[in-house]
C-alpha cells in the first residue's frame, strides 16, 4: 500500500489532514466480485496504552445452513500512539489496523468497520480513513452517533432513515433488530450508500451487529474464543 501520511501528526495538522484526505473518498460503487469480506474493530487494553486491533475474513456467500464461515482471523497489538481526541479517532486506531490486515494471508474485496465512515463532522472516519490506505471498498457501521440529525426509524428490520448534516445525507440509521437500538451505517470508500446498506443487511445473523463487525468487535474485546476457520 502507499503510504499517505505520517502517523504522529499534531491534533492541527491531524484536522488539515482529514480535509486533505476526504475529497479522495469514492462515493459510487467499484467492488470486485465479492468472495471474502473483511471485518475489522479495534480495542485497547493496559488502560489505553496498547492499541489491539482484530481482523476477521469471512467467506461469502458461506454456508446456507451455518452462515458465514471464518476462514483467517488475526489480532495485532502494538502501543497506541495518540491520546483520545474527539474527531480524530482514525490516527489512534488505524496503524494497528494496517499492521493486521498485513498479517492476513488473503485480501478480501469488501470491508466492515465498528466506526464510522463518511458520517464524521470532517467526512472521514475511520473506515473512510481505513479505506484510502487499503485502496477497498470500506463501510461504516457504527453502534452510536458522532454528527448529525435523524428521525424516528420504524421497528421493523431493515427500516432505515436518513443521517443529515448540514443539508448532507451521510449515512443511514437502520434497524437490525425488532426493539433493539439501531445502527448508524455509512459508506467509507469506494461504495454507495445504497450497496452499504444492502451489504449490511445481506450479514445480519441474529444480533444487532452485522457478522464482519460482531466477530471482529468479539475478537477486539477478547470475549471468548473465536470459532476454528473453516478448511
Amino acid at each position: 500500500m502507499m503510504p499517505l501520511h505520517e502517523w504522529t501528526p499534531t491534533p492541527e495538522k491531524a484536522i488539515a489532514l482529514q480535509r486533505e484526505l476526504a475529497p479522495r473518498i469514492e462515493r459510487e460503487d467499484r467492488l470486485a466480485p465479492v468472495r471474502h469480506i473483511a471485518g475489522v474493530d479495534i480495542g485497547f487494553e493496559e488502560e489505553g496504552t496498547i492499541t489491539r486491533a482484530a481482523a476477521v475474513v469471512l467467506a461469502w456467500p458461506g454456508d446456507p445452513l451455518v452462515g458465514l464461515e471464518i476462514v483467517e482471523h488475526v489480532v495485532h497489538r502494538e502501543p497506541t500512539r495518540m491520546p483520545y481526541i474527539p474527531g480524530l479517532l482514525s490516527f489512534r486506531e488505524i496503524p494497528a489496523a494496517l499492521a493486521a490486515f498485513d498479517k492476513l494471508t488473503m485480501r478480501p474485496e469488501l470491508v466492515m468497520v465498528d466506526g464510522q465512515g463518511i458520517a464524521h463532522p470532517r467526512r472521514l472516519g475511520v473506515a473512510s480513513h481505513l479505506g484510502l490506505w487499503l485502496d477497498l471498498p470500506t463501510i461504516g457501521v457504527a453502534k452510536s452517533r458522532l454528527c448529525g440529525v435523524h428521525d424516528e426509524v420504524p421497528e421493523a428490520r431493515g427500516e432505515w432513515t436518513p443521517l443529515r448534516h448540514r443539508g448532507e445525507v451521510i449515512g443511514a440509521v437502520l434497524r437490525t433488530r425488532v426493539g433493539v437500538k439501531p445502527v448508524f451505517v455509512s459508506l467509507g470508500h469506494r461504495i454507495s450508500l445504497e450497496t452499504s446498506l444492502d451489504w449490511v443487511v445481506k450479514c445480519l445473523g441474529r444480533t444487532k451487529l452485522p457478522e464482519p463487525t460482531r466477530l471482529a468487535d468479539r475478537l477486539a474485546s477478547r470475549r471468548g474464543a473465536m470459532p476454528r476457520p473453516a478448511d
